[in-house]
């Protein structure tokens, strides 16, 4: 997960544009009469994000008369193609750098994704704070499911950090071809909840497979370098360069399943000697 500045706006001034796209006069007068308990909303969301407790926020039906179904309306109808109010959608959506998806770290963005479902909590559905940049298959795995208890959510962009420490490692399988095995092995020193959130996010999001498969790519585009490396030198030069590219990774993203697959890589005698021939 990498990690994203929280947007710099507000769900009253996000709601206020809205309501100006709209022509419904009986919805905008309701949406009107919404406005405190959306303002609410967002503050108890803002505080239980802070303490890591977003699972403890209660589900709702509807809002002050306004139905999940309308707000899902506003959302998708209004705010993220009204002139009024789709720079901010955009603005949310180019958040992460080069358009990189910060759920799985690999894919390209394509929509925003409620970390909160729109279904269960509809006074968020056009809270900044909810809306995560996120490519197509992140914002499908985690469907509308409702954490029950801490150690069950998902990590928040806005709000966790787990660059902090490695956690992110890869398994040499000694083969032909050659494969890497993802796994999570969290420090000792993060909290039991924080290690157990890191594996659910890794499990939920399916990213074993899909870091295994981009990086059997990766092993075909590097086999030819390392050869004339090999060629030229030996297993040392081979290893000296793999590490140059761990360092160059882990500099950029400590827990990219690159910095994981050149670790390992590294490590790997079999490797250095010839292994990916």
């Amino acid at each position: 997960m990498r990690k994203l500045d929280l947007p710099n706006k507000a769900a009253s001034s996000v709601l206020a544009l809205c309501i100006q796209s709209i022509r419904d006069a009986g919805l905008k007068e309701r949406l009107t009469a919404a406005m405190d308990h959306i303002e609410f909303a967002e503050a108890s969301y803002l505080e239980h994000a802070e303490l890591g407790k977003l699972f403890q926020i209660v589900q709702e039906a509807d809002v002050d008369g306004v139905t999940a179904e309308e707000m899902k309306r506003v959302y998708k109808g209004t705010f993220a193609r009204s002139k009024k109010t789709r720079h901010i959608y955009d603005l949310i959506k180019k958040l992460p750098a080069n358009d990189i998806c910060p759920m799985c770290g690999q894919r390209t963005v394509g929509t925003l994704d409620h970390y909160l479902a729109q279904s269960l909590h509809p006074a968020l559905t056009i809270t900044p704070a909810n809306l995560l940049p996120s490519c197509a298959d992140c914002n499908k795995s985690k469907l509308d499911a409702q954490p029950l208890q801490e150690n069950e959510q998902t990590l928040h962009p806005y709000f966790d950090n787990v660059d902090d420490s490695a956690w992110l490692f890869a398994e040499l399988l000694e083969e032909s071809p050659a494969a890497l095995r993802y796994v999570v092995k969290p420090p000792a020193g993060w909290s039991a909840t924080k290690q157990e959130r890191v594996l659910h996010h890794f499990v939920v999001f399916g990213l074993g497979a899909l870091y295994a498969s981009h990086s059997a790519a990766e092993l075909v585009n590097i086999r030819y370098g390392l050869q004339r490396i090999s060629k030229l030198g030996t297993a040392k030069e081979v290893r000296e360069h793999l590490q140059l590219q761990f360092e160059s990774h882990q500099d950029a993203h400590p827990n990219s399943w690159q910095t994981a697959m050149y670790r390992a890589l590294v490590a790997s005698d079999w490797f250095c000697e010839g292994g990916f021939n």
